[in-house]
Order: structure tokens, then C-alpha cells, then sequence
């Protein structure tokens, strides 16, 4: 069983959001014409409480892109971005999200931000996909969305390690690159016996 999990394709992250990736909106027409090829569809959604720890916003003299260390590593405060219950949470609103068989969200625990759809950054605490698809038998996935760098990046990786076959459509992905962070997570992905590909 094969899956197609589309990684944050919400409003803040496509052009115009609060923490907009360019050409974030190109990929939304081409996800949705994939989604008849797969077995399951499964959505992330960025899912953030007011005042989350990883805003920029929290942190009294430090501006948006910069890191801090938190008590589970690193971490790049953000923009506000992806406030439960506001416009820039919801789905792009081109995208097919009733062919999804299951939406995770994600980032909801204000102490601890989440990139991945498998762990919260401490890379410990489950978000309970794992479970869900091997109770559906889906042992194979293929991912898209925003961001390649971060979201992406995080989920493949994880869900390589936890022995699912992984594929990134590097085509229906686009990336914030921050200082680097692409040609970074791509390495990342490749080290972690993650496929990428353009097709």
C-alpha cells in the first residue's frame, strides 16, 4: 500500500502568508491531479496555539529567522504563522483536501514546535501516524508539500528511519532555503536512504 502524505499546504505558507514560501501555490494543482494514483492521502496541517514558544514574538529581542536553543535543541523562531482557527491555517483553498483519508496536525503542543508528521522536534514524541498507517498496511509513501527544507525534510527522514519506503517529489515541494538549508536537507535525505525525484 502506497500513500501520499501532502506536508502543510496551507494558506501562511503559500504567497501573501505570514511565512510564505515562494511558489508555494504552484504545487497545489499538480498535488491535487496525483492524489487518484495512491492507495491513501494523508494531509498535514501546521496547527499552532497563540503565543507558541517558536515564535519570534515569545522572545524578547529576537527577530524572525533567528535561532535559540530550547530545552529539545535548536531552534529558528518563526514568524506567527499558523494560529489555530485563523485564515492562515487553513488549507490553500485549491487543494482537494476531501480525498484525504486522514489529516494530522501538528505544532499544537505551545512548548515544543513540530516539523516532522511523525515527531514533535524533540524527536521523541509520537504525533501517531506511525500507528495509523501500519494499521493500514501502508508501508510505502510518497511525499510533497511545504517546506522541502524543514516540514518535508523532517518527515521524510523520520519516516525513512521507521522503515517506510520514501520518495520526495522535489517537483511538488518548494523550500524557504535558509542560509543553506536545502542543499543541507537534501543531503539529509539522501544519507537516510530517502529517493528524490523530479517526476
Amino acid at each position: 500500500m502506497h500513500a501520499l502524505v501532502v506536508i502543510d499546504v496551507q494558506n501562511d505558507f503559500c504567497p501573501g502568508g505570514a511565512l510564505a514560501v515562494t511558489g508555494g501555490d504552484e504545487i497545489v494543482a499538480p498535488i491535487n491531479a496525483l492524489m487518484a494514483d495512491f492507495d491513501a492521502v494523508i494531509l498535514t496541517q501546521d496547527w499552532h496555539p497563540a503565543g507558541h514558544s517558536s515564535f519570534a514574538s515569545q522572545h524578547p529581542g529576537k527577530a524572525p529567522m533567528e535561532m535559540t536553543e530550547m530545552p529539545y535543541g535548536p531552534q529558528v523562531l518563526w514568524p506567527d504563522h499558523c494560529v489555530q482557527g485563523t485564515d492562515g491555517a487553513r488549507f490553500h483553498p485549491a487543494l482537494a483536501t476531501d480525498r484525504a483519508d486522514l489529516i494530522i496536525r501538528k505544532g499544537y503542543n505551545p512548548a515544543i514546535d513540530s516539523y516532522s508528521a511523525f515527531f514533535e522536534n524533540d524527536h521523541e514524541t509520537p504525533t501517531g501516524l506511525e500507528g495509523y498507517l501500519r494499521s493500514r498496511g501502508i508501508d510505502s509513501l510518497t511525499m510533497a508539500g511545504l517546506a522541502t527544507d524543514f516540514c518535508v525534510n523532517f518527515s521524510a527522514v523520520d519516516a525513512a528511519g521507521l522503515g517506510f519506503a520514501v520518495t520526495v517529489r522535489q517537483d511538488l515541494c518548494r523550500a524557504i532555503d535558509l542560509g543553506g538549508s536545502l542543499d543541507a536537507a537534501r543531503d539529509g535525505m539522501r544519507q537516510a536512504g530517502v529517493t528524490l525525484t523530479d517526476h
